[in-house]
C-alpha cells in the first residue's frame, strides 16, 4: 500500500490531490485470456476527431488575397465612351428639349436668355402706348359707324351714365377713366335705340373679333384698336373686374343694351361689351 504524500511544512495541500492514488506500474505477465493495452507505437485504428477547443481561436490564418483581373484590352482604333460622361450629355439633351418646348410654348426669345448681350436692352413692348388725350371721333367701319364722342360721368345710381336722348345718336366717353391708348380700360357707351329708331350703338353686336375700330383723339393721334370679342351679360352680372380692372395693357370697351326687352328702369336686359385692344397708331 503506497504511503500518501507528506505535505511540506507551513503549506497544505488540496484534500484533491491528498486523494489521488499514485500510478500502479504492472510488471507481471497477465494470465491467459487477459485482455491489456497494446504496445506503444501499435497503430490499432482510426484516431478520434479532437474535441474543438472552446472559445475564439488567438489567432486566424490570412486569406489569401484575390489576384487582380486584368482589364479587357480595348479594340484597336475604338475607345470605350466613359458611363457617367454618356448619362450627363443625354441629360443636358433633355434640358434643352424641355427649354425649347417651355420657350416656343409661351414666346420666350431662348437666343436673347442665353447670349451675351441678354438684359442690356429692355424688350421691345408688343403694343403701343399712348400719352392721355381725350377722344373726339369713333369710326367702325365694318358697320359703317361715325359719330362724335361727348363726355359722360356717372349718373345718380353711381352707374355710367349715357348721352342724353337728344344726342343719342353721339356716343360718350365716360371721363372718369383712362382716354383711348393709355394703360387700362378705356369706355365709350352709347344708345341702342330709340321709340323713334335705330341709336348710335344699335350695330353694335355685329362686329365681329379682328374688325377695326378707331379713335380720333385731341393730339390730332388716331389710336387704332382690334376686337378680341363681343360678349353678353346680365346686367345684374356684369363682370366689373374684367370691364373696368383690366390695367395690363392699354384696351377699348364698347358698351350698349341689348337681350330681351323687359320695360321699366331697366329696359333691356343685358348688357353688349365689345372688348378691343390698341394694336397701332397714327397720324390724322
Amino acid at each position: 500500500m503506497p504511503r500518501r504524500p507528506t505535505p511540506l511544512p507551513g503549506a497544505r495541500m488540496p484534500d484533491s490531490v491528498l486523494r489521488k492514488r499514485p500510478a500502479q506500474v504492472i510488471t507481471a505477465t497477465p494470465p491467459p485470456g487477459t485482455i491489456t493495452a497494446p504496445p506503444p507505437g501499435t497503430i490499432t485504428g482510426p484516431l478520434p476527431a479532437p474535441r474543438p477547443a472552446q472559445g475564439r481561436p488567438p489567432f486566424r490564418a490570412p486569406h489569401p488575397r484575390p489576384e487582380p483581373r486584368t482589364p479587357p484590352r480595348p479594340t484597336r482604333g475604338k475607345r470605350p465612351w466613359p458611363v457617367g460622361l454618356v448619362v450627363l450629355a443625354l441629360v443636358f439633351l433633355g434640358l434643352f428639349m424641355v427649354a425649347m418646348g417651355i420657350g416656343a410654348a409661351s414666346s420666350f426669345d431662348l437666343p436673347s436668355l442665353f447670349g451675351a448681350g441678354a438684359g442690356d436692352e429692355p424688350p421691345p413692348r408688343a403694343f403701343p402706348v399712348l400719352d392721355p388725350s381725350r377722344p373726339e371721333r369713333l369710326t367702325i367701319p365694318s358697320i359703317k359707324l361715325e359719330a362724335p364722342i361727348l363726355d359722360v360721368g356717372l349718373a345718380g345710381d353711381g352707374s355710367v351714365d349715357v348721352p342724353p336722348l337728344k344726342r343719342h345718336n353721339e356716343a360718350g366717353w365716360f371721363d372718369g377713366g383712362p382716354t383711348p391708348g393709355q394703360f387700362g380700360p378705356a369706355l365709350i357707351v352709347g344708345h341702342a335705340d330709340t321709340r323713334t329708331g335705330p341709336s348710335v350703338f344699335y350695330n353694335l353686336p355685329k362686329l365681329k373679333a379682328g374688325h377695326r375700330i378707331e379713335v380720333l383723339r385731341a393730339d390730332n393721334s388716331v389710336a387704332v384698336f382690334e376686337v378680341n370679342s363681343v360678349e353678353h351679360f346680365d346686367k345684374g352680372k356684369l363682370p366689373m373686374q374684367r370691364v373696368y380692372g383690366d390695367f395690363s395693357r392699354p384696351s377699348l370697351r364698347l358698351m350698349t343694351c341689348g337681350g330681351k326687352w323687359v320695360g321699366g328702369k331697366t329696359g333691356y336686359q343685358d348688357n353688349v361689351v365689345v372688348f378691343a385692344s390698341l394694336v397701332g397708331t397714327r397720324d390724322n
